[in-house]
């Protein structure tokens, strides 16, 4: 299969802790790392683990931070096609806790592609599934073009400019930042799912009924919560672009999601 995400990158420097300081507190770091992260990276590394490889089309900061997104992301598969953009790369701060939950501060401006940026975009009519994270209105109509594409209720706005039809449409269904009411967008996505963590989450197909689906059980011990939306996300395309049917991908989906939350970090960095 030929799949790709378009959208953003962040480099984030993960902190494991006991747990997240109160105003005033310090705390000592049990474990810290840095690695290419944020929706786009954490989900085309999860398509690349499913299909083998995968392209993300994203902009990158002109600065050394920006610079070591292509390489650390081709060692997990990814083909990265980048616009520089004349700013610093956007970065951030997770801390992880013992329970697992992570806690993020996000540092400059979310850096999705453009459809004027120079990258290869004819190569998305040979897709066989995308998933949208973040770019302009004529970013998703490029994606469009793939064979299924699936996008995050996070880049809404463009959704709604570009007038297209999404297979599917994910959102966090306790995440203010992700709301969406049917008619939000014109045409309507095939599938809507509302993702609800440990409860699985809603879904409805075509308009019809509101429906749930279970959650996956997890491979292994909670390493963290970090990325796991994103993989059920891209877990989720990969199956849609595979042809299995609404029920099936969903399920298909939750175990990539829980996978992700047994996994250290955006893509199982070695302890």
């Amino acid at each position: 299969m030929r799949v790709a995400v378009v959208g953003h990158v962040e480099w984030i420097e993960f902190v494991r802790v006991d747990h997240v300081p109160a105003q005033g507190e310090i705390v000592h770091a049990l474990d810290a790392w840095a690695e290419a992260a944020g929706g786009g990276a954490v989900a085309a590394v999860q398509l690349a683990r499913l299909a083998g490889a995968s392209t993300l089309f994203t902009a990158v900061g002109d600065d050394h931070v920006g610079g070591l997104i292509a390489p650390e992301l081709s060692e997990h598969g990814v083909r990265v096609e980048a616009a520089v953009r004349a700013e610093p790369q956007r970065h951030g701060l997770t801390y992880l806790d013992s329970a697992g939950e992570r806690t993020i501060t996000v540092i400059g401006e979310r850096m999705g592609p453009r459809r004027g940026d120079d990258l290869p975009w004819d190569e998305l009519e040979e897709a066989d599934a995308v998933y949208f994270v973040s770019g302009d209105a004529e970013a998703v109509r490029a994606a469009r073009s793939a064979r299924v594409l699936v996008a995050t209720a996070r880049s809404l706005a463009s959704l709604r400019q570009a007038r297209v039809q999404v297979d599917a449409l994910v959102r966090s269904g306790s995440d203010g930042g992700e709301r969406y009411r049917r008619g939000d967008l014109d045409p309507p996505p095939w599938l809507e799912v509302a993702t609800d963590g440990e409860h699985g989450g809603t879904y409805s197909v075509d308009g019809g009924p509101t429906r749930r689906y279970e959650a996956a059980p997890l491979p292994g011990r909670l390493r963290d919560t970090y990325g796991a939306g994103d993989s059920f996300a891209a877990g989720l395309t990969f199956a849609l672009g595979q042809g299995l049917p609404a029920d099936e991908a969903l399920a298909f989906g939750a175990r990539c999601g829980a996978d992700a939350l047994a996994r250290k970090g955006a893509h199982g960095t070695p302890a």
